[in-house]
């Protein structure tokens, strides 16, 4: 009798920091699918469906306007203020969803976890990319009014080159939240108060990254330092910068974000391998 051959083996990482691209690949129809599940049920039974993608942003947008430029009084730039918190909520908003909804990959999928194998990482991954779909909705509305306002109206916006930057942009920006989202996740399976702490710390954060003020409103040097250690910091800037003339633009400072980004990513997955071994034991 012939020995029989496995179709497919599955061990454990040798290295915790290992990540086999080609299994990843491999099951790209099931990342395909994870990520039409995330986009439809998302929405599904909903009376104003994929229009809450436009409705969120606009009504943001105009309690900043009353809150913040009303009644605050806080500059914009010289840019309107619809454009210039536009552009910093289409993209705050990309990384808190990414990062809200990766905290809870272990705790939100145990039921499929414990039940088939697959790599762990597609959840992640199809998390931050079906909410790229969502990002692009808002960019056009961000192009919408942006084109309102340089042909209909004499408010002089001067875009450049840097624009060309966006798609680094974004790619930074998923990273980011993937890392983060990853690395707690890994945590709140043990301690799941982590994700109350975190819904917090997300608002928090968005404070202290220049979303509703301009960086180079800090008078305060030691100040403005600190919030440039903000690794999203560069990445807003950029794009205001690239889009509407406004802001600071600094090589240093998207490298840093870069850099940031590709170590968060390395320190997430080593905890994430390590986690998704025993998790099923305390979830």
């Amino acid at each position: 009798m012939s020995e029989k051959e496995w179709t497919e083996v599955i061990k454990p990482h040798k290295s915790l920091l290992s990540v086999d691209f080609k299994e990843i690949w491999r099951y790209k129809d099931l990342w395909a699918m994870f990520v039409k599940r995330d986009i439809i049920t998302q929405y599904k039974q909903t009376i104003l469906g994929p229009l809450w993608f436009f409705v969120q942003p606009i009504m943001t947008t105009i309690m900043y306007m009353v809150v913040f430029g009303g009644i605050a009084g806080i500059p914009t730039d010289g840019i309107p203020q619809p454009l210039f918190y536009l552009s910093g909520i289409c993209l705050w908003q990309y990384f808190a969803d990414c990062l809200n909804k990766t905290s809870n990959t272990f705790l939100s999928n145990a039921g499929i976890f414990g039940k088939v194998y697959f790599p762990r990482l597609i959840v992640p991954l199809s998390t931050v990319t079906s909410s790229m779909v969502r990002l692009g909705i808002q960019m056009l509305l961000f192009i919408i009014v942006y084109l309102y306002y340089i042909i209909f109206t004499d408010v002089t916006v001067t875009p450049n080159f840097y624009i060309l930057l966006l798609p680094l942009l974004i790619l930074i920006l998923a990273g980011l939240a993937l890392g983060f989202g990853i690395l707690f996740s890994s945590m709140t399976t043990k301690y799941r108060d982590l994700t109350l702490l975190l819904s917090f710390f997300v608002q928090l954060w968005m404070y202290a990254t220049p979303i509703i003020y301009p960086l180079n409103t800090i008078s305060n040097e030691k100040l403005r330092f600190v919030m440039t250690l903000n690794p999203i910091t560069p990445i807003v800037e950029t794009f205001k910068f690239g889009t509407l003339g406004a802001g600071s633009f600094s090589w240093w400072s998207l490298g840093y974000s870069f850099v940031f980004t590709l170590l968060l990513l390395a320190i997430g997955i080593i905890i994430f391998n390590r986690v998704q071994r025993s998790f099923m034991d305390t979830v």
